[in-house]
């Protein structure tokens, strides 16, 4: 079990060998979200927004040393170290949409949780099997794009700008997607791949949903949003068309 975890992975064009400094560049353009996640502790401490805001940050600091563990060491173990920060900062990051942004008592929150992922659980799964080897397997990040968007649009809905900043991060998304289904067709053509920009355009969209957790995440702010869009106490609501 132990030799299989340790057993040396080749994933990307840019590796050259098990040597622990293969991929330099894909290693150290993880640098994006160490970036994206401690200007994100900056802004949400500034901003007030809470210990649930500023764990978010810390978290894409550590998808980022995680991905770079993957991209250095290359084995099985560090591969689900790359993994799991990932899908626990999406996973994370769905609640604090339900319950910042929309302001969902914890009940309703994980109801709708729990029904969104099963859905996009089983929509990833239906994927073919020809789409998830051509796209390089980045079918498996179909979940996270639905929650920015589905949730985007919810809490635009909802009257709060935050969404806007998800239905952005969405559109960096498809394009870092992009680049990461391209590394395995580009090789002969160009050696470097372009994994890299995978990293890179995903710091950046990290940067943009922290900007939002930040600006707009603030324990209560999506109360103080439902409040301003009810007609205050004394003055008649408009009647409807």
């Amino acid at each position: 079990m132990l030799e299989t975890l340790n057993a040396a992975i080749d994933m990307y064009c840019e590796r050259t060998g098990p040597d622990f400094w293969s991929e330099p560049v894909n290693a150290l353009t993880n640098l994006a979200f160490v970036a994206a996640g401690l200007w994100g502790v900056t802004a949400v401490r500034r901003r007030g927004a809470g210990g649930f805001a500023e764990l978010l940050c810390w978290w894409v600091v550590a998808i980022g040393v995680g991905s770079f563990l993957f991209h250095t060491f290359a084995t099985w173990l560090t591969m689900w170290g790359d993994i799991l920060p990932i899908a626990g900062f999406t996973l994370a990051y769905t609640l604090f949409n339900l319950r910042r942004f929309l302001g969902f008592p914890w009940p309703k929150a994980l109801a709708v949780f729990l029904a969104f992922y099963a859905v996009a659980g089983l929509a990833t799964a239906a994927v073919p099997d020809w789409l998830r080897a051509a796209s390089n397997g980045s079918t498996g990040y179909l979940p996270p794009f639905l929650a920015l968007v589905v949730f985007g649009i919810w809490v635009i809905r909802a009257g709060n700008p935050a969404g806007w900043y998800n239905i952005a991060a969405a559109g960096i998304f498809v394009v870092s997607v992009t680049f990461r289904a391209l590394d395995p067709m580009v090789c002969e053509a160009m050696p470097l791949g372009t994994h890299f920009l995978w990293h890179t355009f995903n710091g950046l969209m990290l940067g943009v949903v922290l900007a939002a957790v930040a600006r707009h995440g603030a324990p209560g702010g999506a109360r103080s949003v439902r409040k301003r869009d009810r007609p205050s106490a004394g003055r008649a609501a408009p009647s409807e068309p």
